[in-house]
């Protein structure tokens, strides 16, 4: 009997049977760890369930690039667009550079990994690597309409997307409901709608981790890291993409 996997499609809250865009190949990608403290649990339980399907994949035939980044920048505390990059507050508070940051803590996920005995990803990107990728990401979401800059920041426009498709149909939730229960962020003035989210950020004085660009020095915006990566190592289009039901809203959004 052909071996078959079933899958759970979030996008229509379904099981369904897995088929794959281009045999024998499969692209995966994860969302990784933001490096500023130690592994815990809530990293185990994605790496030790995508290792499951990444084993079980390539044991059914399947020629597998498994990509799981590390998020190295980006990341600001709240996990929306105000506070300090999550590194950069470490590396304030021991006095060390934010890679000296990153570092330490990457090797510390590893060692875990290595100990729960989950199999390393074919590549794992740097969000940090990939600065160039992301403003190439970030003009052509400008350049079709659904970003806007202001004060040297650049924000995803939400409403207007919202027009062309339909916002949230992942998450499943409307944008009446994002709007209600978006809190007073730091930097709403900036925006045209408090659902806004950063692409890319200018960055304060005395900010650290920053990079040229053609709107601001400043740093992207968490949510993009992960779609410049996933399209530069498996294309537009890819099998799965996973993550922690955490990330649905509004990371995966």
């Amino acid at each position: 009997m052909e071996h078959q996997l079933t899958v759970y499609n979030t996008l229509n809250r379904r099981k369904e049977l897995f088929v794959h865009l281009h045999a024998p190949h499969v692209g995966m990608y994860v969302c990784g760890p933001t490096v500023y403290g130690d592994p815990h649990l809530g990293h185990a339980r994605p790496s030790i369930t995508f290792d499951l399907l990444f084993r079980y994949l390539k044991h059914l035939g399947y020629k597998v690039r498994y990509v799981r980044n590390i998020t190295d920048v980006g990341h600001l505390e709240h996990d929306a667009d105000e506070g300090e990059d999550k590194i950069a507050k470490k590396a304030r508070l021991e006095q060390l550079e934010p890679m000296e940051v990153a570092q330490y803590y990457i090797n510390r996920y590893h060692k875990a990994m290595d100990a729960l005995n989950v199999l390393p990803p074919s590549i794992e990107p740097h969000a940090s690597g990939h600065i160039i990728e992301q403003e190439e990401l970030v003009k052509k979401i400008i350049d079709n309409g659904y970003a806007y800059l202001s004060e040297g920041s650049v924000y995803f426009d939400v409403a207007k997307y919202n027009k062309d498709h339909r916002y949230g149909k992942l998450s499943g939730r409307n944008l009446d409901d994002v709007l209600n229960t978006t809190r007073e962020l730091d930097g709403q003035e900036e925006k045209r709608n408090p659902a806004d989210f950063a692409l890319w950020k200018r960055a304060q004085p005395e900010h650290i981790m920053r990079w040229p660009s053609p709107w601001s020095d400043g740093f992207p915006g968490w949510h993009c890291e992960c779609t410049a990566m996933g399209k530069k190592y498996l294309g537009a289009h890819f099998d799965i993409h996973g993550g922690g039901m955490d990330l649905v809203f509004p990371h995966h959004d």
